[in-house]
């Protein structure tokens, strides 16, 4: 849980309210803009967050449902099942990264922001911290990030957690996976046949 949402893109941050019609279009362009479109680098998605705090779920739900998905170009990590957490956050980066030669890693989280911002998914540069709200010391995760804001910061953070709408981070959670799912099919088209044309002009 990143109760902090911060970027470090010299874009800037991408905004993009999770019920908007084409939310889920607008996160996978998103995506396909910020990740390597030309690369034998694997895609790794890591979902950070924990099921047994209502707002801090997002992650893992989104986890879960592309679990479901079968992804065929991107690989994930953090699911309802098998939760990354602050208790287990370090080992599973390490894990990973013994798993995968040099991942691309986007982190995924929930956090807390202004009122105005509820419902409201981001995508930035750079990794994000979880914890860095509370003061703990955890490995910042991901190359570049997607948090989701679940409610309102400023006052009592984990009872605001607590008592997060399930409803709201199920439907931002169903849109990040949607995003996702898509981004995944046309990466997995342009990826391959731009790779596959590259080592043609090698061997030219």
């Amino acid at each position: 849980m990143n109760l902090k949402s911060s970027f470090f893109d010299r874009r800037g941050k991408v905004s993009i309210v999770h019920d908007d019609s084409d939310a889920a279009e607008q996160l996978a362009q998103e995506l396909l803009l910020n990740i390597p479109s030309v690369t034998r680098q694997p895609i790794v998605f890591v979902c950070i967050g924990t099921d047994r705090s209502t707002g801090d779920s997002l992650g893992p739900l989104v986890g879960s449902i592309l679990e479901e998905k079968r992804l065929q170009s991107f690989y994930v990590y953090g699911t309802l099942d098998q939760p990354i957490h602050a208790v287990n956050l370090a080992d599973k980066i390490k894990e990973i990264h013994t798993i995968h030669a040099n991942p691309y890693i986007i982190g995924i989280d929930a956090c807390l922001g202004r009122i105005k911002n509820v419902g409201v998914i981001q995508l930035g540069n750079g990794p994000v911290k979880p914890g860095a709200g509370v003061n703990k010391d955890l490995p910042a995760v991901g190359d570049i990030h997607i948090t989701g804001i679940v409610n309102v910061s400023g006052f009592m953070e984990f009872f605001v957690l607590q008592n997060t709408r399930l409803n709201l981070v199920m439907r931002m959670a169903k849109t990040i996976a949607a995003g996702i799912y898509q981004a995944s099919l046309l990466y997995s088209k342009q990826s391959w046949v731009d790779l596959d044309w590259i080592e043609e002009e090698k061997t030219n």
